[in-house]
């Protein structure tokens, strides 16, 4: 039975989220504001946090900030729910680490969706093996870390989560599309140049070994890959 941490001010909205989790068999924790989620986070150890952006005591993107900066629970998946007009704060949790957003008003239905899909795929990076080589990159996935050679790359958690995605697929190609379907895990609508300055400030932070450098390519007119450098 997997474990769901709501960490909701409104009472009313965290017993429609619990109602319907419990309904499909999962536990489910409770907070009612930043400090107490954070604190449940790192004792309860759940499964997944569903975290609100704005919090009394501490705020969402503060409480997103130190559980994906802490390496207990870095890898603790994160929905944050906001608001319509919330739409900076939004992003800047996304690129903060959070796996997915659901703005408010939302679907209860759309909403256990989502929390099933995050857990599925958090699941499959739990089958990745400990570390991975690709040319002088060595990636630690328990450590959330990637070095080259021996000095560690210096990464944002979305530049981290971009180059596992290329790695654990060399060669394949991936859209502007999917790998911001993939890597930020929510649909996004309109300008997709995030990706393009992502890959960018990664082959910077790589350009100590100008060979991985260009081993991330670009695909005219349709994406990236890594190339395989054995």
């Amino acid at each position: 039975m997997s474990k769901v941490l709501i960490v909701e001010d409104e009472a009313n909205i965290r017993q429609l989220v619990k109602y319907n989790l419990e309904k499909e068999s999962f536990q489910v924790i409770e907070a009612e504001d930043g400090l107490q989620g954070l604190r449940l986070a790192k004792a309860e150890k759940p499964d997944l946090v569903l975290l609100d952006l704005m919090l009394p005591q501490m705020d969402g993107l503060e409480v997103c900030r130190s559980l994906k900066g802490n390496q207990a629970t870095a890898a603790l998946p994160i929905i944050m729910l906001t608001a319509k007009s919330e739409e900076i704060d939004k992003v800047i949790g996304l690129e903060l680490g959070a796996d997915d957003y659901m703005t408010k008003p939302f679907s209860p239905r759309e909403l256990v969706a989502r929390v099933k899909a995050v857990l599925r795929r958090s699941q499959k990076e739990a089958a990745l093996p400990g570390e991975l080589s690709v040319g002088r990159l060595r990636f630690n996935f328990s450590r959330y870390e990637v070095h080259m050679g021996n000095a560690k790359l210096e990464l944002t958690p979305k530049e981290y989560e971009l180059l596992k995605m290329l790695a654990t697929n060399l060669g394949k190609v991936f859209t502007r599309e999917q790998l911001l379907e993939k890597v930020w895990g929510y649909e996004y609508f309109g300008d997709t140049r995030t990706v393009d300055v992502h890959v960018r400030h990664l082959r910077a932070k790589m350009s100590t070994d100008p060979e991985t450098a260009d081993a991330l390519e670009t695909i005219r007119g349709f994406g990236y890959r890594l190339r395989d450098l054995e």
